[in-house]
């Protein structure tokens, strides 16, 4: 009889092999490791988008001089919503706000190697993402608004 950790490694080897069909090589590291995971400590800015499936995306951006300097993101959903969080968040640090509408849920899906290597039914994650982002940025888009209004 097969001891409970030999059940649970191959339980997760399975796991594995079908996150690897499912999202490639590259999107299997980027779930397993999900790169700007959390708030970063110096974020002033953020935004949520929530789908239909109930899944819910949040975008958390640092921003200096018009630019994003820090980005990360959270997410209640599936493993497709933290991977285009993660992406999205990647995509977005360096760009000037002005930029950010460029990043697009096809842009998302694109830099996860296209639209291939996200189940068809979970595409709608990248859109999830884009969103959150336009929404982050649009929070800062208010703020600035706001104090040129006060001065």
């Amino acid at each position: 009889m097969p001891s409970f950790d030999d059940i649970v490694n191959e339980l997760q080897d399975k796991i594995n092999e079908e996150a690897v069909e499912a999202y490639g090589q590259a999107g299997f590291e980027r779930w397993r490791d999900q790169p700007y995971r959390g708030e970063p400590a110096g974020a002033d800015y953020e935004g949520s988008s929530t789908g239909g499936c109930g899944d819910t995306i949040w975008i958390y951006l640092q921003i200096e001089d018009d630019t994003v300097v820090d980005a990360g993101f959270a997410t209640d959903g599936c493993g497709s919503s933290a991977i285009s969080g993660s992406m999205a968040a990647e995509m977005a640090v360096g760009k000037r706000c002005e930029d950010l509408a460029a990043i697009t849920g096809d842009a998302v899906l694109e830099g996860l190697g296209g639209p291939d290597r996200m189940p068809e039914d979970d595409r709608h994650c990248a859109w999830l993402a884009a969103n959150a982002l336009l929404e982050a940025v649009g929070s800062y888009y208010k703020r600035v608004a706001a104090r040129a209004k006060q001065d």
